[in-house]
């Protein structure tokens, strides 16, 4: 089964061979929160259980996450509301997004969505971000910066992630990543970019 069709993402669900799910929200986020970063409009890509989208949520942020898995979608749903979050989740293909939110949100959170799809899509990933962001609207990613072969998660190297964003982004800052969880260490960067 294909890692870009909605059903593998609902199966790993289903089965709760959720690796990648941490649990908890991102610490590097954490850490950007903590240092004031302005609230505003923001959309999570590929939230899965909705962990950042509900620290974002804390902040301040007015938070959409979104993921094709219905699974996901249900289950952050229930953690949102749990916690007393105003978080919200839809269940939508992130490529769908352009049509249905232009120029609408003032962030994009990134962390699990841009290593788990096809690397033939980054370039339509890129596109995605740029066209929901308003103007000057910016991005916030976790990249897995690994170099093992295959995936999902799928690596890419600072260069690349330069290379795939440059032409429409100013890079603020993409640096490694020092509080990542164990099983991560030396793998992660956080970029920040803003759409020029």
């Amino acid at each position: 089964m294909e890692t870009f069709q909605s059903e593998y993402w609902e199966q790993r669900y289903q089965e709760g061979t959720t690796r990648w799910d941490l649990g908890q929200a991102a610490p590097a986020f954490v850490s950007l929160l903590q240092s004031e970063l302005p609230p505003g409009k923001a959309a999570v890509l590929g939230s899965g259980r909705g962990y950042d989208a509900i620290a974002f949520a804390q902040y301040g942020f007015d938070v959409i996450g979104f993921d094709f898995a219905p699974a996901a979608i249900a289950e952050a749903t229930t953690i949102a509301q749990a916690s007393g979050s105003l978080a919200k989740f839809l269940k939508r293909n992130i490529f769908d997004l352009p049509t249905e939110f232009p120029q609408y949100f003032h962030y994009v959170i990134e962390h699990t969505c841009f290593c788990a799809i096809n690397p033939q899509q980054r370039q339509a990933y890129v596109q995605v971000v740029r066209e929901i962001l308003q103007p000057r609207g910016e991005l916030i990613a976790i990249f897995f910066t690994h170099s093992r072969p295959g995936g999902p998660p799928f690596g890419v190297s600072p260069e690349e992630i330069k290379q795939y964003f440059e032409t429409d982004f100013e890079i603020l800052s993409l640096q490694p990543i020092t509080n990542s969880v164990p099983a991560r260490q030396g793998e992660e960067h956080l970029g920040h970019f803003r759409l020029m």
